[in-house]
């Protein structure tokens, strides 16, 4: 079955009602038929049918045995670390989510949890990182915001030789471009908030697990912590999914566009995008992505904070604004937005510059995008041009 089809047909017709749309459950509490005795329904932060839905929609996409809902991404984050205890050592991808690293660095770290930074690039360096205290090597691919590429299956092989977990955040790619279950990993995760969910109107987590008994700790852990994601919430995400495959594909093809624009343009240094053969990883992209994604990444030949907040300040089609995987095109300046609680020199080792913008792509024409692009770069090499000129006086 192809992955649209599969998308639409895992989402069950209501069978009480017979409703195509999954009803929305708004209810706190189910009414039980004797003590104990109940539909398997008794409290909704234990369990609610619209969630369920949900739940059990993208366990099927990622080819995993359960799924779970959380209140944020970041919430579906926290419970993949609870697994973890004092004393034990995470792995992670040295070019991470902003949130992840504050949440590592700040909060699990006072509770005894380590956390090494390494380049997941080459496979090697997570080799050499593990020690015996290793319980979780934490990975996304393509990476946030640089879109590195890590080679999953042989990160997933290294875990599973030295008995360590591997998580996968599959945001960027989503289960319709990449599935890192298939690949060897144990849990993926996502911000459904992003391309899941797809249209820039709610804040979801989901965690998805390879095993039932990986699953049934995150469930503990997701009833027992209660980041339970609402009814509502729910019901918006999975008709995000419905339009999945179908954005993806679009998104990635507009980005492989835009990408390919700022190549060729001077005031451009670097230009972040798996599908362009010049990316270090492109080949391995290739091979575990079926699309390369919405996310482009760029800086600049001087690098200058107020020349890239010019550019971003000046786009019209592209926002200004935190967030990704929408409809419609977003852009930002990760230094003073996403990555600002990143200290400047990792941030730097990691490739996130001052003048690092990141794009995500929407649904708009790639042509009109382009154009919106061509003007606020211009405006860009103005200001470049004074700043110079201002200097050499």
């Amino acid at each position: 079955m192809k992955e649209q089809t599969q998308i639409l047909h895992s989402i069950p017709v209501d069978p009480l009602t017979g409703s195509i749309s999954t009803p929305i459950y708004q209810t706190s509490t189910f009414v039980q038929d004797a003590p104990g005795v109940h539909k398997g329904y008794d409290y909704a932060r234990s369990n609610n049918p619209t969630r369920k839905v949900l739940e059990d929609t993208i366990a099927k996409l990622e080819n995993g045995t359960n799924g779970y809902a959380f209140a944020s991404g970041l919430a579906a984050i926290d419970a993949v670390i609870k697994l973890l205890e004092a004393g034990d050592e995470v792995i992670a991808v040295d070019d991470i989510y902003g949130g992840a690293f504050r949440l590592f660095t700040h909060i699990y770290q006072k509770f005894g949890i380590s956390i090494k930074y390494v380049d997941t690039t080459n496979a090697q360096n997570v080799a050499d990182a593990i020690t015996d205290k290793t319980k979780l090597i934490w990975i996304e691919s393509p990476t946030n915001p640089t879109l590195k590429i890590s080679d999953i299956k042989a990160i997933a092989a290294i875990a599973k030789a030295n008995d360590v977990l591997l998580c996968v955040d599959n945001t960027f790619a989503s289960p319709a471009a990449q599935k890192p279950l298939t690949l060897g990993a144990d849990i993926v995760i996502h911000s459904a908030t992003k391309y899941l969910a797809g249209h820039s109107d709610l804040i979801a987590g989901l965690v998805v697990t390879s095993t039932q008994e990986l699953g049934d700790k995150i469930k503990f852990i997701q009833n027992a912590s209660g980041a339970i994601l609402g009814p509502f919430d729910s019901w918006l995400a999975i008709r995000g999914i419905e339009t999945l495959t179908l954005r993806i594909k679009q998104h990635a093809e507009n980005a492989q566009k835009i990408a390919e624009f700022l190549l060729e343009e001077k005031l451009i240094k670097n230009v972040y995008y798996p599908g362009l053969p010049s990316h270090h990883n492109h080949e391995i992209a290739k091979s575990q992505q079926k699309y390369f994604g919405g996310v482009i990444a760029f800086d600049l030949v001087i690098d200058d904070k107020e020349i890239a907040s010019a550019i971003v300040s000046n786009t019209k089609l592209f926002k200004l604004a935190e967030s990704l995987g929408g409809v419609k095109s977003l852009c930002c300046l990760p230094c003073e937005m996403t990555h600002k609680s990143i200290p400047t020199e990792k941030r730097y080792s990691s490739g996130v510059t001052d003048s690092l913008i990141r794009l995500s792509v929407g649904l708009e024409d790639a042509d009109d995008l382009i154009e919106d692009l061509k003007q606020a770069l211009e405006i860009a090499v103005k200001q470049s041009s004074n700043k110079n000129a201002t200097a050499a006086v």
